[in-house]
């Protein structure tokens, strides 16, 4: 499927410039009737206007890659630290299952805070990010409640 389209619009307006060769070719060796001079041009166009079609399309997908890329590269380190974060609180957990000491207790939940503060300021920094593509999205997203609950504490 990549490879019809990357050359069928390309194959499409070499179609089309047959057509045309072909019918001035036609047309200095005979005369054509009103119907077939009206049947290559039908042909010639449409095939033309496809081939421009598609490459406008391709186009605009490469130009839409292109502006989305540095918020999507933004997401993704975004998305890097949570998932470390998370991987931290896991092995913070684990290990202190070992630990029967109260001391021992708040000093790994004030570790579990601190991380979750900080992956909370980063899920916010990633909503920025996203407001600047989807604004009425993260919007709707500020209208839920647990996000009004957080956004106030």
């Amino acid at each position: 499927m990549k490879l019809l389209e990357r050359f069928g619009p390309i194959l499409l307006v070499l179609f089309s410039l047959v057509v045309l060769g072909s019918f001035w070719y036609v047309t200095l060796t005979r005369t054509l009737t009103s119907l077939e001079s009206l049947f290559w041009q039908l042909i010639g166009i449409f095939a033309g206007l496809a081939g421009s079609f598609y490459f406008g399309r391709q186009s605009a997908r490469e130009a839409a890659r292109e502006i989305i890329k540095p918020h999507a590269r933004s997401a993704f380190r975004r998305l890097v630290f949570l998932y470390r974060s998370i991987y931290q609180i896991g092995s913070i957990i684990h290990s202190s299952r070992a630990s029967k000491s109260p001391e021992n207790y708040q000093v790994i939940l004030a570790e579990i805070d601190g991380i979750v503060f900080g992956q909370l300021a980063t899920a916010e920094d990633a909503l920025e990010d996203w407001r600047d593509i989807v604004p009425e999205d993260v919007e709707e997203l500020d209208q839920r409640p647990l996000r009004r609950q957080h956004n106030r504490g």
